[in-house]
């Protein structure tokens, strides 16, 4: 270690806060949300339902708590935007082959495509020196998900209509919020580099 490396538990402190743990919970509950579905009953779908709601509240809590406690840090910033893809992901290719009478693989390709370019045009603009701030249309984004993951996971216990209908819907407006989103960040860029 160099003589301005930090000393060790000061760096352990910063990974290791309530927020970022938070975060990595998100991660951890991916694997037992994809062994819940791995097998699909509709216990088991509603067993999925609860852990991805579970990981789904964090998303909000690790910022908030990040934010209040004065624990922002480049581990969470790391660590926050990959668990929500992650769990995301992970539900959406779920999803296509649960209910691929409502969610069609060209449409989790479609909203998994978008994460990555998003991700990739905002590292590249942040090697140049520019830095292209969370829209507000993607938490919107997000929240769309959510609810289009949980409707129809619960549908898939409950087998409601408008269950079913609610998940249909939110799954369409986080597509066209996708790609809107994913316009706005390619056009803050285009502009910020010209």
């Amino acid at each position: 270690m160099g003589l301005d490396a930090p000393p060790l538990e000061e760096t352990t402190v910063i990974i290791f806060n309530v927020p970022n743990l938070l975060s990595l919970s998100r991660i951890l509950s991916v694997p037992i949300f994809i062994v819940l579905m791995l097998h699909p009953s509709p216990l088991r779908a509603l067993a999925a339902g609860i852990v991805f709601s579970l990981a789904s509240a964090t998303d909000w809590l690790d910022g908030y708590l990040a934010r209040r406690w004065g624990q922002v840090t480049k581990v969470g910033k790391l660590l926050d935007p990959i668990a929500d893809k992650i769990l995301i992901m992970s539900a959406l290719v779920i999803l296509v082959e649960l209910r691929h009478d409502i969610v069609h693989s060209w449409m989790a390709i479609l909203i998994i495509g978008r994460e990555f370019a998003v991700t990739g045009l905002r590292a590249i603009a942040s090697s140049d020196g520019i830095i292209i701030p969370a829209e507000t249309v993607g938490k919107y984004k997000v929240g769309a998900q959510i609810t289009a993951v949980l409707s129809l996971l619960l549908d898939y216990y409950l087998n409601r209509d408008w269950l079913r209908e609610l998940g249909s819907f939110a799954l369409w407006i986080a597509i066209i919020l996708s790609v809107y989103s994913a316009f706005q960040y390619f056009r803050t860029y285009w502009k910020k580099l010209n």
